[in-house]
């Protein structure tokens, strides 16, 4: 794994709740379903490690899951948001903006000057 992509799963690991909560908001989707909407967004999970956090997620009591009948196969489990992860989710997506404004408060200077080196 090169070294951007490690950066990269190491900073998404420590969101990754929240992106599959506000996924969940949208509407119930089974586990295989989540990691396709979060790869669709260049959010890129590895194929079972969302199924783990889907389970501590539920214990929580942040998600709900219920067996549906496939066409395709053995039933699915779909997850949906509960009422606690409603709220988890609102006070998650406010520490995140919290958080991404001060690291880019910290980052835009290096930005700047690294794209002024890159046209230069």
């Amino acid at each position: 794994m090169s070294p951007s992509v490690e950066r990269r799963s190491l900073i998404l690991r420590g969101v990754l709740d929240i992106c599959l909560l506000a996924l969940l908001r949208e509407q119930p989707v089974y586990g295989y379903e989540l990691t396709e909407r979060l790869a669709e967004r260049d959010l890129l999970v590895a194929g079972g490690s969302s199924y783990p956090l889907l389970a501590r997620l539920e214990k929580a009591g942040l998600v709900e899951s219920e067996s549906r009948r496939s066409e395709s196969g053995p039933p699915r489990k779909y997850y949906s948001l509960s009422a606690a992860g409603r709220e988890a989710l609102a006070e998650g997506t406010a520490e995140w903006f919290t958080v991404a404004k001060s690291v880019a408060a910290l980052l835009d200077p290096i930005s700047e000057t690294t794209s002024g080196e890159e046209s230069a």
